[in-house]
Parts: C-alpha cells; structure tokens; sequence
C-alpha cells in the first residue's frame, strides 16, 4: 500500500492521507461514518487504481483513523473541511469523487466548493443523515439528552454505540444539501444496496431526484447491504468509476 503522509488541517489537527501518483483524473475516496481509509473499500479501490495507473488518494478525517483528533468531538463541517484541505493540498488537476455513506455527503458538499470536480460516484451515499435518520428517528427522550446531556448513545450494527452530540445535530443543519439547489454537470453514478439497512433506497431516489445534472443514474443492487464489501460489489464500484472516467 502507499505509504502515509501528514498535513496540517484546518481544525487544528494532523490529517493523515495516501496519494498514490498516476494519470488523472485523481480519483478520492470520501469514508464514512466512524470509518476510515484503512477500510476495505479505499484499501481495495487503491490497489485498482495503482494496476491501472490512475492517481488515487484516501486519507482520515480529524477523529478519524490516523489523523488526530477525537471522533465525539467532530461534525460534518469539520470533516468537510479536512476534506476541502486534504484534496486542495494534494490535487492539482480534476478530480472525481468516490463517497461511501457519510462520504457521499462530503462528496456533495464537495461539489459546491471544489472546481475541479469532474465525476461522482455515491456508494450508499447519505446526505443530511444527522437530521433525516439521527435526529428524525430519535425519541422524544433522546431529543431532550442529546439538547440537555449534550450527547445520545444509539446502537450500531457494526461496531461501538455511535454517540451522537448536539455539536454534531446543531451544525449538520449549516450543512444540509438536500433542501438547497445541487448542480452536478458532470457524469454521477449512485450505487445502492436493498439490503442496506443504515440507508435506504428512499435516501438514493431523493438524492438522484435531487441532483441537477446532464448525466445521473442510479444502481440498486438487489441483497447489497451497507458495507458494499463483497467481490461483486468491488467491481461494480471500479465500473461506476470507469463509467464516471469515460
């Protein structure tokens, strides 16, 4: 694997990242949630990427993975930051976007701020999933803890409780890209699993409704579940990649 590398991030912490050179368009995978870019997706998506000498980069949020930082202590607008740096400090030419989950919202905010975008791929892409899964799904009991506690442990398939924080809720509203104008005009690929069960095939249709663009689609891949982690599901990402590249 390529080696790790550090930068300074915008919120005051280490921000570790792998940039793998080759031709362009730089492709970037955005993690998830609580994930990182030792996950199978990235580590597997940087492997393909060196046998077809294309340019890669994976790299950790702030509380995330490597980079420094505590994982309660963040929010989308800081994860969306250390992206914006890590893709500034490393990228020079276009770049395309691979957003897994949580990864699929930096990848939208991305988007609005980046000018050398030129494709998307979503791979159970979920925008705005502080406030239309975490705060839309909490009880009322847990609406008055995460406001007055100031924080709310829920359950997770995968590994630990996800503590949930006001900070988090509070300034995922700044950062809502499902309620606002989203222009993409570049070819986008949303990959979606009907086994999913963090995020659902509802959240792909508003999101592909959503996307103004000249080139969108939408895969559901029937018994796909979150992770999208299988071999299958491996190559319909590097094919959605391929697709986006042209």
């Amino acid at each position: 694997m390529t080696s790790t590398q550090q930068i300074d991030g915008p919120n005051g912490h280490r921000l570790a990242y792998a940039k793998t050179e080759g031709d362009g368009p730089t492709i970037v995978f955005l993690s998830g949630y609580k994930s990182d870019m030792e996950g199978t997706k990235a580590v597997h998506l940087e492997r393909w990427a060196k046998l077809e000498g294309r340019a890669f980069l994976r790299f950790d949020y702030s509380g995330h993975g490597v980079s420094g930082g505590v994982f309660e202590d963040g929010c989308i607008g800081d994860w969306a930051r250390d992206a914006q740096a890590v893709i500034e400090a490393t990228c020079d030419g276009p770049v395309v976007l691979v957003g897994s989950s949580m990864g699929g919202w930096i990848a939208c905010l991305m988007a609005q701020r980046l000018h050398n975008v030129v494709g998307f791929v979503g791979i159970a892409a979920a925008p705005d999933f502080t406030e239309d899964g975490f705060w839309a799904g909490f009880s009322e009991d847990q609406r008055r803890a995460v406001m007055e506690d100031g924080k709310v442990a829920l359950p997770s398939d995968y590994d630990d409780p996800y503590i949930v924080t006001r900070r988090l809720i509070e300034d995922g509203r700044k950062h809502l890209v499902l309620r606002t104008p989203l222009h993409m005009p570049y070819p986008v690929r949303l990959i979606q699993g009907t086994k999913d069960s963090a995020v659902t095939r509802e959240t792909a249709l508003r999101l592909l409704d959503h996307i103004d663009g000249p080139d969108i689609r939408l895969t559901l891949v029937k018994g796909a579940d979150h992770r999208f982690s299988e071999p299958q599901n491996l190559r319909q990402i590097e094919d959605a990649i391929l697709d986006v590249l042209g």
